[in-house]
């Protein structure tokens, strides 16, 4: 399990946001400021990935604005990455996606997070990751179940929240609904008024 647990670094080869490539992108240098989400996906030129690189690529500012990085890994090279990106969405490809894609061809960072699936490709594990390397929120989708980005946003939200107030969020919490404090009483207070709306 690695929630509450230090994400797994890692060195690997990827292409960046601008397009270029290196070999020395190393996880832990690139944590945002409050926090990282670092997603695996099965495999370049295929058919939910590209739904799911593009929501993430337009959703981008969000996640930004609430000072967090987006990675994406696969277990395919930095040129299969690089072409995809060089390709229109209109013939198959993501187009100039804004994050990094990293290269897992070892698939070795697929395993550290417990993602592989059948020693030959990345379930859709999704990993919220915060400022000081900590995993805080881990989901993962079977092969041909696509995630919801808003969940995702949703997520760091709560995460930022809670470090922020020392409070914690109940069910369907979205940004702006109060908090609840982690104490019997603080349960009844917020269950007495918030009850028939769970």
């Amino acid at each position: 399990m690695l929630v509450t647990n230090p994400a797994p670094d890692f060195t690997a080869t990827t292409v960046l946001a601008d397009g270029s490539i290196v070999e020395d992108f190393k996880l832990s240098e690139n944590f945002g400021e409050k926090g990282t989400v670092l997603f695996f996906y099965p495999l370049d030129f295929t058919f939910v990935c590209p739904s799911e690189i593009i929501a993430f690529s337009h959703r981008i500012e969000d996640f930004k604005s609430r000072g967090v990085n987006v990675i994406g890994v696969s277990v395919d090279s930095q040129f299969s990455h690089f072409a995809w990106r060089e390709t229109p969405v209109d013939k198959g490809g993501i187009g100039r996606i804004k994050y990094p894609l990293v290269a897992d061809l070892s698939k070795q960072i697929s395993r550290d997070y417990d993602v592989l699936f059948g020693e030959s490709v990345a379930l859709r594990g999704s990993f919220l990751i915060d400022g000081k390397g900590i995993v805080r929120h881990a989901v993962i989708n079977d092969l041909p179940l696509g995630r919801n980005i808003d969940e995702m946003i949703r997520m760091v939200d709560a995460m930022q929240f809670t470090d922020e107030h020392g409070e914690v969020c109940a069910a369907g919490w979205n940004k702006g609904d109060e908090g609840m404090k982690p104490t019997t009483e603080g349960v009844a207070e917020y269950l007495g008024k918030h009850e028939n709306n769970l």
